[in-house]
């Protein structure tokens, strides 16, 4: 095996980054490699290169670490490249939660689809093709791009089809909810086998198996209603598998909004969700638990630091896709995941060009997929639902053309089940000219968007949504924290939100 060399752009998401490098790191033939961190962000940079390079040295290896917000340059001979980007920061994410708000949709995440995740992809869309751009002229011919970023299908699908880069998408919700799956069962994860198939974030367990005992629906629906934590904090996806048949990789509070039923009537909302952790259904809960994070790291740093120099023989490698992929192509050892990759045949039942995560296996002639699955007619009919704002967004995203994206937004489930086709109108104006800096394909369209909102059609409202809450300050967090291990300590078991 010839050394190769890793670029990561995004790579100031400083947490996530020291999780894919010490992954990477794991792996013993990878010790001569170059890992190339890149960011716009020169001070998380700075922080992530000090932990890696700690990584690196106590451990001995021989490894090179570079850090750069010269992102070409970063890119230069990179075999592969991980992408964890989030374009316009939290600052375009709040006004995704804010704006769709004010006309009476309520997210709980917003970067998948509904509104919050179609102008998120209209951000992230022009960023992954100059991206691309950078692959194709600096990097090694036939580079392979790892995106971990969201909106997952869009931006992938993008880059496959318009980037001119082989792509292949990456997420944890499979195993997230496979290892939620063993713990309703009281069982070992891995005596639990599993079978996922559908689009990211709308994936379907469509076969689980106990040491190779199928797992009927009514023996894995009274689990999950029987388990003291997933019976309150699950409801929307316990409802699904009750009348699909089929349970969701995603948390409550995703699935929840991807939906047209349980969103819609605020005075319901309150009924699916559950406010333990910002995941289970809390409006802008992934926002408020961004924002948090932010303001803690600062706080935080001198432990991720001195973490780093743990020996890595005490690291469990994680299941996170991305070192079992790369190990699999270098080495020719078989990696067995769910990966998200254009259809054209694995699943009959949803469109050829559309973006579908589903199961494959890799090794040194590539990323080979499990074709011939076919949907249940339910699970089907939602990812279809879903595929059709993605492609619409696409486009929309591709050409600048506002009338295009709105259509997109008032076909979104939960917009839909919502809002007039009046008001998609005028939130779509209203959130293009709020995030215009992050909008250059809409340039030409964006003065008539303004112009428009001068009259406005429709009355909005002042609304913080059915389940928001505060962001905390550090000080709050660090008396959540010593409350916590308190707690815990104690034998209380107490879970604090956040």
């Amino acid at each position: 095996m010839t050394a190769f060399k890793i670029c990561i752009i995004g790579a100031g998401s400083v947490g996530f980054t020291k999780k894919l490098c010490s992954d990477i790191l794991k792996v013993a033939e990878f010790e001569d490699i170059e890992i190339a961190l890149t960011d716009i962000n020169a001070h998380n940079l700075d922080m992530i290169a000090q932990i890696i390079r700690r990584i690196v040295s106590v451990n001995g290896l021989r490894t090179t670490v570079t850090a750069t917000t010269d992102r070409r340059r970063a890119l230069e001979g990179a075999r592969y490249v991980m992408c964890c980007v989030r374009i316009g920061g939290l600052e375009a994410f709040a006004d995704d939660i804010r704006i769709p708000l004010k006309y009476g949709v309520d997210q709980c995440v917003g970067d998948t689809i509904c509104a919050g995740g179609i102008l998120y992809g209209q951000r992230g869309i022009p960023a992954m093709l100059e991206f691309c751009r950078d692959i194709r002229e600096v990097a090694e011919p036939g580079a392979l791009l790892l995106n971990y970023a969201n909106p997952m299908a869009m931006m992938t699908w993008a880059c496959i089809d318009h980037g001119g880069v082989n792509t292949v998408g990456l997420c944890h919700g499979v195993q997230n909810g496979h290892r939620q799956i063993a713990r309703a069962l009281g069982l070992p994860m891995e005596e639990i086998d599993i079978i996922c198939s559908g689009i990211n974030h709308q994936t379907w367990y469509l076969d689980i198996r106990h040491n190779g005992r199928p797992i009927s629906r009514d023996e894995l629906t009274s689990a999950f209603e029987a388990h003291p934590v997933f019976s309150r904090q699950e409801k929307v996806r316990i409802d699904v598998l009750k009348r699909f048949g089929y349970y969701s990789t995603e948390s409550n509070g995703h699935l929840s909004e991807y939906l047209p039923w349980y969103r819609k009537r605020p005075d319901q909302i309150m009924d699916w969700i559950s406010m333990d952790e910002w995941i289970h259904g809390e409006t802008g809960g992934y926002l408020r638990y961004s924002t948090e994070n932010r303001n803690w790291f600062e706080e935080d740093f001198p432990k991720f630091l001195d973490e780093a120099g743990a020996p890595l023989a005490d690291y469990a490698r994680t299941d996170e896709h991305a070192s079992h992929i790369i190990e699999a192509l270098e080495t020719g050892r078989t990696y067995r995941g769910h990966f998200n990759v254009k259809n054209g045949g694995v699943i009959r039942n949803l469109p050829a060009d559309c973006i579908v995560e589903s199961p494959g296996f890799v090794d040194r002639f590539g990323i080979n997929m499990v074709e011939g699955i076919t949907l249940p007619p339910a699970c089907a009919a939602t990812c279809s639902a879903s595929v059709n704002v993605q492609r619409m967004s696409v486009q929309a995203a591709i050409t600048g053309d506002l009338e295009l994206l709105k259509q997109a937004v008032l076909h979104d489930p939960l917009v839909g089940a919502i809002c007039t086709p009046e008001e998609v109108w005028q939130m779509v104006d209203e959130m293009v000219v709020a995030q215009a800096q992050w909008l250059p394909q809409y340039a030409d369209a964006i003065p008539g968007a303004a112009e428009r909102l001068q009259t406005p059609r429709v009355k909005t409202r002042d609304w913080s949504g059915a389940a928001r809450l505060d962001v905390r300050s550090v000080g709050q967090l660090r008396d959540a924290k010593a409350a916590k291990q308190a707690s815990e300590g104690h034998g209380l078991g107490t879970k604090v939100m956040g």
